[in-house]
């Protein structure tokens, strides 16, 4: 069911607040706001995790020196 609610948006300069009605109130107080064919879209905002982040990488081509070069072994320190 789709309620429909009239509120007026607050200026401040040059920030605008729109006060949201206690019914779709958010469990958040972080939100994504973006804006789609002349409509805003306000979204709980979801943090990714490091392997998302890592997924949207570009693969480098950089040749990286052997820094463990002249190392022993874990296997051979004794602590």
């Amino acid at each position: 069911m789709n309620t429909e609610y009239h509120v007026k948006l607050i200026q401040q300069g040059n920030t605008q607040t729109l006060p949201i009605p206690p019914e779709l109130n958010l469990d958040t107080t972080d939100v994504t706001i973006r804006q789609e064919n002349g409509k805003l879209i306000i979204e709980p905002y979801k943090k990714k995790s490091l392997l998302e982040v890592f997924s949207t990488l570009e693969p480098l081509d950089e040749e990286f020196a052997d820094i463990d070069k002249g190392l022993l072994p874990l296997d051979d320190i004794e602590l």
